[in-house]
């Protein structure tokens, strides 16, 4: 008897809600030039600080991913100027840099750690010399119990829709599970490396047991076909508070590239 494959089908966001932004981050920190490429991989301290001072003054409502989630896809609503920060790879700079400033003003924040790099460094960056160090498990245990929300970036970062299935598996499920043995609590979030990933990394996503997977392609929150494949907007090097307002209220519409879905180049 034959049988045929079901695609799943996943509940969309609720219509008529404000726009949310979710921003994305790497590094935070002081760098000793101006990058020659990956921007959007670095951002001053000095202007993140003047970002997370703008959201406070503008009286932005900066939300943890759990209440993102119970907005859009929970039928909880959303307030206007809704902003969710994220930061990928677990940089030790977070904690050194980003954190104190995210505290100062009371702000939630979701960071993705590449579990089997924790305490090393970002290897999978080329050239080797742009590898920058990653925090440790005590620092992760500590920004946890701080309230930090950390969820997973795969084991070993790679492109995920390169991979074959079982390779693939292992990435999305054993990460989860090593943070969760490392955290004693659950890790529902899920970031999918240089925002790469296709319809199996996305339903093992969902099969795995997080409740989000967040992308690389740009947009608004609300344009996503489903919680497993959100949008984010990247903040960049050259983000004065000008620019970092204009990506907050008009760069809403979703902008997905050609090729693989998600396949951006943010490390």
């Amino acid at each position: 008897m034959s049988t045929s494959s079901v695609t799943p089908s996943y509940p969309a966001p609720a219509a008529g809600l404000p726009p949310v932004s979710v921003l994305m981050y790497h590094q935070v920190g002081r760098f000793p030039k101006r990058p020659e490429a990956h921007r959007a991989s670095y951002c001053d301290v000095g202007r993140f600080a003047a970002q997370m001072a703008l959201l406070k003054w503008g009286g932005y409502h900066v939300l943890s991913l759990e209440q993102l989630h119970r907005g859009l896809f929970g039928g909880a609503g959303l307030p206007p100027r809704s902003v969710v920060l994220t930061f990928d790879d677990g940089y030790e700079n977070f904690r050194e840099f980003a954190w104190p400033v995210l505290r100062r003003h009371g702000f939630p924040a979701a960071v993705f750690l590449v579990t089997r790099h924790i305490g090393g460094g970002s290897d999978w960056v080329l050239p080797a010399t742009r590898s920058a160090p990653l925090m440790d498990a005590a620092a992760v245990r500590e920004l946890d119990a701080q309230g930090v929300t950390f969820g997973s970036h795969t084991l070993s970062h790679p492109r995920l829709a390169q991979l074959d299935a079982p390779a693939m598996r292992r990435e999305i499920f054993d990460s989860k599970a090593a943070l969760e043995d490392m955290l004693g609590h659950a890790v529902p979030d899920f970031c999918y490396p240089y925002g790469n990933y296709d319809a199996r990394a996305r339903d093992l996503v969902a099969e795995a047991g997080y409740r989000t997977g967040l992308t690389c392609i740009r947009g608004a929150a609300n344009t996503a076909s489903n919680a497993f494949e959100l949008p984010r907007k990247a903040i960049s090097w050259g983000d004065n508070v000008l620019g970092y307002a204009w990506k907050l209220h008009m760069k809403h519409e979703r902008k997905d590239r050609k090729g693989t879905a998600g396949a951006q180049g943010y490390a």
